[in-house]
């Protein structure tokens, strides 16, 4: 850590978490610096912006009771960096990096810049390694694959931090049990989700793969901006430095992009769509693109976004830029959650579009693809039926009708409704074959022969859902 002893005295106003200080151009961008006030209390901070006349710094803390005529600024680290250690695994920590959990601060064993490396695009491995998640509608018809960016799309009152601890406790690559670790970044938290997440974590063991950076709701706007990027750093450390396969959960976009906008109507900047600012996609896309595989490097960083879409609109700003940026999504349903099926994961609208790379003979299953291919087609069915029947009733169905009616039942209470179980992916596809087997082998399309030869008729036990059997 490097100190400067000049101190910038020329405090010309304060707007929000913002300090404006002038005669301070030799600040450099992203610096993080100390305000002292005239009762001797210091806050962080780091700038913003530098132009001439004056230098931005965004406050971590309360500006209130800054007194403009006694405040002074001093240079603490040229950039924002994050003392990282293997040694953070089971840890948790605050927004900004510190320590929460009673014990003592990390012993780093390098200091990075929060902004990471960028990753040069010739160097990238193409993602083709499946990661189970334990999740039946996302390891079947939308899965994850090592690499990728994949973000669920959830709304207001919908349980997608359910969702996400559930993923945290269960995600694996197959035959890499030892070396996955889980980085889990929370932004905008209340105190009870707080609570949620840290007595989840623990109770599931969860905790001692995982690092946890947890931000609260009442914490400054500026330390929601810098969550997600200490916890991608921790990321990128683990990854490429100790060869971890590492998944990075960040939820709730929608909380760090309303901070966004909340720091850029301080600065007074034009807004852009609905008041967020104009570079928004380009910010989203400085932590998107933080996931990837190295050529060479037996580490990886998988991204799972989460965001709350305003009003269930798919077509607001922020799943609308992350849609354009990542490589498909998760779409939690309100009327699969309203009919009680956990998790509520809606597959016809969800996509994962490096799902063939990561899928198959000796990855998955050889039937794997067909069988996400024929789930979706006869659930796409039996939706359409249900609109009909509201109109026409069910004597105007035929048999054949009345069966793919029955197959969207039994293929939302046992396949998509699993509970919190986690099963595998072959446990997944036997529950998909039990469910399939109720159509004729007539209407099985888009399944080879072969498979239908070796798997239809397959008995399943138990559903896993409320012990129920499908029998």
């Amino acid at each position: 850590m490097t100190l400067l002893q000049k101190e910038y005295n020329d405090v010309a106003y304060i707007s929000g978490p913002l300090l404006f200080v002038n005669a301070a151009s030799d600040l450099a961008y992203g610096a993080i610096v100390n305000i002292k006030d005239g009762t001797g209390k210091i806050r962080g901070g780091q700038v913003i912006s530098v132009t001439d006349q004056n230098a931005v710094i965004q406050v971590f803390e309360e500006t209130r009771g800054l007194d403009l005529a006694t405040a002074s600024v001093s240079l603490v680290e040229d950039v924002a960096r994050l003392g990282v250690s293997k040694e953070m695994i089971g840890r948790r920590f605050d927004g900004l990096g510190r320590p929460i959990d009673g014990l003592p601060a990390v012993i780093a064993e390098q200091r990075l810049s929060i902004n990471g490396q960028p990753m040069n695009p010739a160097a990238r491995a193409k993602p083709e390694e499946f990661i189970q998640t334990g999740i039946s509608t996302i390891d079947v018809n939308t899965s994850l694959i090592r690499g990728q960016k994949l973000p669920i799309f959830s709304g207001s009152g919908l349980p997608h931090n359910e969702l996400a601890a559930q993923i945290a406790r269960q995600a694996k690559v197959p035959g890499h049990e030892g070396d996955f670790a889980v980085v889990f970044a929370a932004m905008g938290l209340t105190q009870r989700e707080v609570s949620f997440f840290t007595q989840e974590f623990e109770r599931t063991g969860a905790l001692a793969r995982s690092v946890l950076f947890l931000n609260k709701a009442d914490d400054p706007a500026v330390e929601r901006l810098l969550t997600p990027r200490m916890a991608l750093t921790t990321a990128e450390y683990l990854a490429f430095e100790h060869g971890y396969h590492v998944l990075v959960i960040l939820t709730d976009l929608t909380n760090y992009c309303e901070a966004l906008r909340e720091i850029g109507g301080a600065r007074e900047e034009i807004p852009g769509r609905r008041g967020f600012p104009g570079y928004m996609y380009t910010d989203l896309a400085g932590l998107y693109e933080r996931a990837g595989v190295v050529q060479g490097k037996p580490g990886s960083v998988t991204q799972i976004p989460i965001l709350s879409m305003p009003d269930d609109d798919i077509t607001h700003p922020i799943p609308d830029l992350t849609g354009y940026i990542t490589e498909g999504q998760i779409v939690v349903d309100r009327g699969l959650n309203a009919k009680g099926v956990f998790p509520p994961i809606n597959p016809l609208p969800s996509l994962s579009r490096l799902q063939g790379n990561g899928i198959g003979k000796g990855k998955t299953r050889a039937d794997h693809k067909n069988v996400s291919d024929q789930l979706f087609a006869a659930y796409a069915n039996g939706l359409d039926l249900r609109k009909l029947v509201a109109i026409t009733g069910e004597d105007a169905l035929t048999d054949t009708d009345k069966l793919y009616l029955k197959f969207a039942d039994d293929f939302e209470n046992y396949f998509i409704g699993q509970g919190d179980q986690d099963r595998s992916i072959d446990e997944s596809l036997t529950v998909a074959w039990g469910i399939l087997s109720k159509l004729p082998q007539s209407q099985l399309t888009r399944l080879s022969k072969d498979s239908i030869d070796k798997f239809y008729g397959q008995k399943v036990d138990e559903m896993w859902k409320g012990g129920r059997s499908m029998q």
